[in-house]
């Protein structure tokens, strides 16, 4: 065991224990807010809350926030909340992930610019975890991680909603006529009754699991209910392990190893999880040192299987109901023989410790490996002369017939015109047509939304078409469902394969054989290409601007390319003078 440390090797200390002015500076000013010597004579503990107004996922943050202060101070240490920037998925636009590396950016210069030895991290709302981590994986500072917890289920005339999933499922309903304005009405009013992140496994459920299987939470929190008091005494406890976390030097460079990823990435393979997972892995990777790219991921989905019966993977359950059935502990119980055994957690102790006494209460919402929802992994990934770097696909949420499929492609060369076409009468369109949308990439979008569900045409949906084969540089959200193909790389914007696709053109995708072709010869190609031109900035000034010239393809994990170095790349500790 490594030998604690000392009050006086606290980093804090360079602020406060100091016989000079500056010091003078800081002490003098911490008791002009009431504190005193007894205070800063500790470790200093930051917590950094993603709350605000808008975000609906994290609206008990306040409370949360108390919660973790008093597990702070119950374990000796003095803490300090420092607000950030907070992605509020349904709010924000163009989107969250444009700005997914502004908060990143933000945490970590919050944390190395301020007088603090360990930092708490709060969020859930989709981007916000990757963010917090990557921020924090940059400073190198013990650093653990609060999740928001999923919302309480929805529901509507006595069926169970399921956020995002549902919303889609009654949107289609209402296009098609089969249900009416009061009934549209009412899911709205039943589909979202409490605070917490999306309850599907969607993005915020999958990154948060993803965050706990890596080893950044205590065991169990990423599945508790926002509502559940349980969630308080999470916080508490994981204020109170902040603490100890600096005196044992716990930082995530003795966490954050290749094995500890590909546990995580294990876990997302058998939760369903989003595909988003793969972008935020790879950026949180490379802050780590690491090379976790497509290849990583493709390799464990073949090995594990679906066995989280939640939607939109599942065709059952919601998170709630993942924590009755045991949570991620119960699907680490279940897939135990494949982890690795090396990887710890924040408690200083091995992830898979423990894990076989994990109750496991519900073996259809946790299914046995034996009896998986899906036989691969939640996520494919497809290369071909389309995607030459590579896409994603989500097989299990998908009609199995499009898995493998040859047809005639219909192109949209933005979301803007696919939206204007989509619900036309006379759209020439079949089932058996690959819907194909351009510009919406990382740079293209720009910041890569979450369109890559497109719509199935309204005369498509009126006859009882309820899925198609869809492609597209976009992401799309974890709650979606339906056979798309994400994250297409290069994208169009930047000349990629993608921009060439026109009209009538054939595209085939075997996901057996992780292909995706564009059946177009390549002097045709070649021809396209030459008389390419790329389309206007998205951005002349401003965040925009610095993220056109920064922000790498899909693949690279979509973070500033002057961010990605790993711990042999730390900055230095700030002078004080």
């Amino acid at each position: 065991m490594n030998a604690r440390k000392t009050l006086a090797e606290l980093r804090s200390r360079r602020w406060f224990s100091v016989d000079d002015l500056r010091a003078f500076g800081h002490r003098s000013r911490a008791r002009q807010m009431g504190y005193d010597q007894a205070d800063w004579d500790r470790p200093i503990i930051g917590i950094i809350n993603t709350w605000s107004d808008i975000n609906p996922c994290h609206a008990h943050f306040p409370d949360r926030a108390q919660w973790v202060k008093r597990g702070i101070l119950q374990a000796g240490g003095m803490p300090i909340e420092l607000p950030a920037l907070s992605l509020s998925e349904p709010f924000v636009k163009p989107t969250t992930m444009l700005y997914r590396n502004l908060l990143a950016m933000e945490c970590e210069e919050l944390i190395r610019s301020h007088p603090i030895d360990g930092v708490v991290l709060m969020g859930g709302c989709d981007k916000t975890t990757p963010a917090l981590i990557m921020g924090a994986i940059s400073v190198g500072l013990p650093a653990i991680f609060v999740p928001a917890g999923p919302m309480l289920r929805g529901h509507w005339h006595g069926k169970t909603l399921g956020s995002g999933s549902d919303s889609w499922k009654y949107w289609d309903e209402r296009r098609a006529g089969t249900i009416t304005a009061e009934d549209w009405a009412g899911v709205e009013g039943g589909i979202a009754r409490s605070y917490g992140h999306c309850m599907t496994m969607g993005t915020a459920s999958t990154m948060t699991a993803y965050a706990e299987a890596l080893g950044l939470t205590l065991p169990g929190a990423s599945a508790i209910p926002a509502a559940d008091s349980s969630h308080q005494r999470m916080a508490a406890a994981s204020g109170r392990r902040a603490v100890e976390m600096v005196w044992e030097d716990l930082t995530p460079a003795k966490i954050l190893t290749r094995e500890a990823f590909d546990n995580a990435t294990m876990v997302q393979m058998a939760i369903g999880g989003s595909t988003n997972a793969i972008i935020h892995a790879i950026a949180m990777a490379k802050r780590a040192g690491l090379s976790y790219g497509l290849d990583e991921f493709d390799t464990v989905s073949r090995r594990i299987p679906v066995i989280a019966n939640i939607r939109p993977s599942g065709s059952t359950y919601l998170m709630e109901d993942f924590f009755y059935a045991g949570g991620l502990r119960a699907v680490l119980k279940r897939i135990a023989p494949h982890l690795h055994g090396s990887a710890i957690t924040v408690t200083g102790r091995p992830l898979i410790e423990g894990v076989q006494d994990a109750g496991l209460y519900n073996d259809d919402v946790i299914r046995p490996l034996d009896r998986p929802i899906y036989a691969e992994g939640a996520t494919a990934v497809l290369r071909g002369n389309l995607a030459p770097h590579g896409c994603v696909m989500k097989p299990a949420a998908a009609e199995p017939r499009f898995l493998n499929h040859q047809g005639p492609a219909i192109v949209f060369e933005s979301y803007a015109e696919m939206k204007a076409q989509i619900d036309r009468d006379d759209l020439d369109v079949t089932a058996d047509h690959v819907m194909v949308l351009k510009n919406a990439g990382p740079l293209g979008g720009p910041g890569m939304p979450e369109w890559g569900m497109l719509p199935i045409p309204k005369k498509l949906i009126k006859v009882g078409i309820r899925d198609m084969l869809r492609i597209s540089d976009a992401r799309m959200s974890g709650t979606s469902y339906g056979a798309c193909v994400l994250h297409v790389s290069p994208e169009a914007y930047i000349g990629g394969t993608l921009a060439l696709v026109r009209t009538g053109d054939i595209i085939s995708v075997d996901v057996a054989r992780r292909s995706i072709t564009l059946d177009v010869p390549e002097e045709t190609l070649a021809k396209r290409r030459s008389e390419w031109q790329a389309p206007p900035p998205r951005y002349e000034r401003g965040f925009g601007w610095l993220a056109a010239r920064h922000m790498t393809q899909a693949h690279q994990g979509c973070d500033f390319d002057f961010l990605e170095t790993g711990f042999g790349a730390a900055v230095a500790e700030p002078a004080i003078y």
